[in-house]
């Protein structure tokens, strides 16, 4: 047996699906420049690899959340263009500004924190202003765009700041027709008029997140951030499946048997014998839970793939394995039990999980913890 085929489990992230989705996605935002946000590990897929697969098919920023996601790409070797958005007092803006990462400011104490940072560094602090134009998270609320543009202009005007983006984030993108989308895009192309009227010359204008890249084409302005949609996860299950985006899944999870016997009629399973057999049967011991990231709340519900067969899982999730009914079927100790992955081989999705679990594919992936080792394949950029 080889060693991958050894593994407990492992999370097999397909770089040449990546790289597909990534040039997808920009022939739909042709004229904008692309964003490949690899924040919280490339949604669990593992950032640097991701990050440069996707640099090779055509991504020409890399975004993250944390100012520490940023650094990271830095010491792994990655150039380019690089932003990070969800800052806190006292983060590390003198690294970033160092590392050369655009920052993002979307109030009076970031633009404060930043400006001193790059007085001490001595070099211009990259910075995009951030609007929120409706979501209500992050971001300059419209009645205070004024007094951060102006700070922000009498900054770039003494030196320590280089305006280089205004952006903000759509609430209901992946709901086509909703009222926010029309009503958002009309704050930012105000808030950008404003910004622009007091001097500010940005480099980008960027809003449009994975569904409004796919769906919103007016929301591309000159950059489009592709989280999502670039692992082949559809952003908006109930109005298309990947395939139908023309993206294919990046991830599937793998784990090996590792017990296979059989129990007579009435048995038990797991915790709580919320689940007993109704014959003599085979159960197949599947050895990840949910401190691997199985969601417990999936018990019963999910599907897996074994010899074959679509089979729900038995019972409670544990911590550390979960068992299927294998309906008598003899399955060898070491075969495959695929949880999810594109669906070639009839195993089940991402989005299957996620509506076993009552949550998004968003999650399903993401929550994959460190236990579970991501094994790249065709990590050499495939000719396009």
């Amino acid at each position: 047996m080889n060693e991958t085929a050894s593994l407990r489990a492992r999370a097999e992230i397909d770089l040449a699906a990546l790289r597909a989705n990534v040039r997808e996605l920009r022939a739909r935002a042709a004229g904008a420049q692309l964003m490949a946000v690899v924040k919280s590990d490339a949604y669990g897929h593992g950032a640097v690899p991701c990050a440069r697969a996707a640099l090779e098919a055509g991504a020409t920023w890399l975004g993250t959340a944390t100012p520490q996601e940023a650094l990271a790409l830095r010491a792994a070797g990655l150039g380019g263009r690089v932003m990070c958005w969800l800052w806190t007092p006292g983060g590390p803006w003198r690294e970033a500004i160092e590392a050369d990462i655009d920052v993002s400011v979307s109030g009076m104490w970031a633009l404060r924190e930043v400006v001193a940072a790059a007085t001490e560094a001595g070099i211009p602090a990259r910075v995009q202003l951030k609007a929120d134009t409706g979501l209500g998270r992050n971001g300059c609320q419209p009645a205070d765009w004024p007094e951060l543009v102006a700070a922000a202009r009498a900054a770039e005007d003494a030196g320590t700041v280089r305006i280089t983006g205004l952006w903000s984030h759509f609430a209901c993108a992946d709901e086509p027709g909703h009222p926010s989308i029309a009503a958002q895009l009309n704050v930012f192309r105000d808030m950008v008029a404003y910004a622009e009227k007091e001097g500010v010359d940005p480099e980008v204008r960027h809003m449009a997140n994975s569904p409004a890249t796919l769906m919103i084409p007016e929301a591309h302005f000159d950059l489009v951030r592709t989280g999502i949609a670039m692992y082949g996860i559809s952003p908006s299950p109930e109005l298309g499946t990947p395939a139908d985006f023309g993206l294919r899944p990046v991830m599937t999870l793998v784990a090996s048997i590792a017990l296979v016997k059989q129990v007579p009629a009435g048995h038990g399973i797991s915790y709580g014998h919320h689940y007993t057999t109704s014959a003599e049967t085979t159960l197949g011991l599947v050895p990840v839970g949910y401190a691997d990231g199985i969601p417990r709340h999936a018990s019963g519900r999910a599907p897996v793939l074994v010899g074959g067969v679509r089979r729900r899982i038995a019972g409670r999730v544990a911590m550390d394995q979960f068992v299927v009914d294998l309906d008598g079927d003899e399955i060898e100790v070491g075969s495959e039990a695929v949880l999810f992955g594109p669906g070639d081989r009839g195993e089940p999705s991402a989005e299957d999980w996620a509506q076993a679990a009552d949550t998004i594919a968003y999650e399903i992936v993401t929550r994959i913890g460190t236990r579970v080792p991501r094994v790249h394949l065709h990590g050499t950029p495939a000719e396009s």
